[in-house]
This record gives structure tokens, sequence and C-alpha cells, in this order.
């Protein structure tokens, strides 16, 4: 581990990346997790099933930290997968045909957990839809068969089991997955602005989420 790495505010990190998240989506998922079906929708004119397209992409290695909102970080991650930019520009642009009026995008994963990204975010050329972590395949542990990896952004916006990508004009139908308030969730969710979620103590929120680390984690090994 490398201590002398320098973390974003409030974050310390440790050595591994285990499996976590909010317990309510801690259940193991047994199917689908080696086969890639996402579903492209929402605001666009024709919806589309992405299977094998992804192949057509140029694939990509990237190395790049994670941090989690609850205020653990793990660095120098080894990725594959493909550029969300240019699987945005090259196979949903031509073949879904957003409308001109597309800002948002809301993902789902197989075990139902949601969540919304600003799309000008998810076109920075370090973000990815990724399938490997070092090589391997995901697996349970760290989103298979697809998921995404945006490292300016907290861990709960980099949604793991991809299996739908919606392209929204609008937030209004959209909230934050049942029975978790909206307001953990930030729009943006960006670590170097410390942007945890709409409450404005950040101390606070770093001490609170902070305790709730070992709990989670006892919860996802019990679950699987």
């Amino acid at each position: 581990m490398d201590n002398s790495k320098a973390l974003p505010p409030g974050q310390v990190q440790v050595p591994e990346m285990l499996r976590f998240g909010l317990p309510t989506f801690a259940k193991k998922i047994t199917k689908g997790l080696d086969k890639v079906e996402i579903k492209i929708n929402g605001d666009v004119k024709s919806p589309l099933l992405v299977t094998d397209q992804l192949r057509t992409l140029v694939r990509v290695d990237q190395v790049s930290d994670f941090h989690c909102v609850t205020t653990w970080s793990v660095v120098d991650l080894n990725w594959g997968g493909y550029r969300f930019k240019e699987f945005y520009e090259q196979i949903v642009v031509p073949n879904a045909q957003p409308n001109d009026t597309v800002k948002y995008v809301v993902f789902e994963g197989l075990d139902g957990y949601r969540v919304s990204m600003v799309l000008a975010d998810l076109l920075n050329e370090d973000v990815l839809l990724a399938d490997s972590l070092y090589g391997q395949d995901l697996g349970l542990a760290h989103g298979a068969p697809m998921r995404l990896v945006a490292p300016a952004h907290y861990g709960y916006k980099n949604i793991k089991h991809i299996v739908s990508i919606r392209f929204l004009a609008s937030l209004d139908a959209y909230s934050f997955p049942f029975p978790y308030p909206n307001r953990m969730e930030h729009l943006r969710a960006r670590v170097a602005l410390e942007e945890r979620g709409l409450l404005e103590n950040k101390k606070l929120i770093r001490r609170l989420y902070r305790m709730l680390i070992p709990v989670v984690r006892y919860w996802f090994k019990l679950m699987g």
C-alpha cells in the first residue's frame, strides 16, 4: 500500500477492494453475471439492446483510484473495459439516437440498485464501462458483467452489474432507491469537492459514514 499518495478530503486508504454498498443490495446475485445485456432507453428515438456491439470499440486498460463515500479509498486499481465517451458516440448516438435535450443518465443494476449521472461527466476520458479488474472478470464482488468506473465521483455513482442505461432530459421522475432518502445522493458526487450528499456538515457526515463501515462489511460478507 502506497501510504505516500495524497488522498481527497476525508478519505482514508485501505489495502484492498472488498464487496461493499447499501445493505439492501447485499443479497448474492446468482444469474446474469456472465453475459452483457444492457438496455438503452429513455428519451431516445430507437431503444437498443447492447450485447456484442461493445467489441467494436477500442479496449483500454486504466489505473485509477476508487473513493467510497463512507471515507475509504483504494488506490491504483487496474481496470479493463471501454471508454463511456466512445460507447456513447459510436454506439448510442448512431443507433439509439438520443434527443438533443438529453442531459442526464440513469443506470440500473441486476441487484435493483440505480443511480443518476450528468451526461457531461460521463464523457470525461477516464470514465469506463469496465468488465475486468487486474485482468480478471469482475465477478460478484466487483460488478460483473459490467460496471461503471468514474474515478472523479464517489463509489455509489460507480454502479455495478449494469443492465439498463436511460438517457433523460429531466430527472423529475427519478428517485434514489427506496428506502434510502434522496438527500443521500448528490447529483454529481465529485470527490474533489467532497459532494458526499446534500447535507452540509461534511465533518459530521464523515464521522457517521465511518462508523458504518464495519457493519456494512460484515453484512456483505454474511450475504455472500
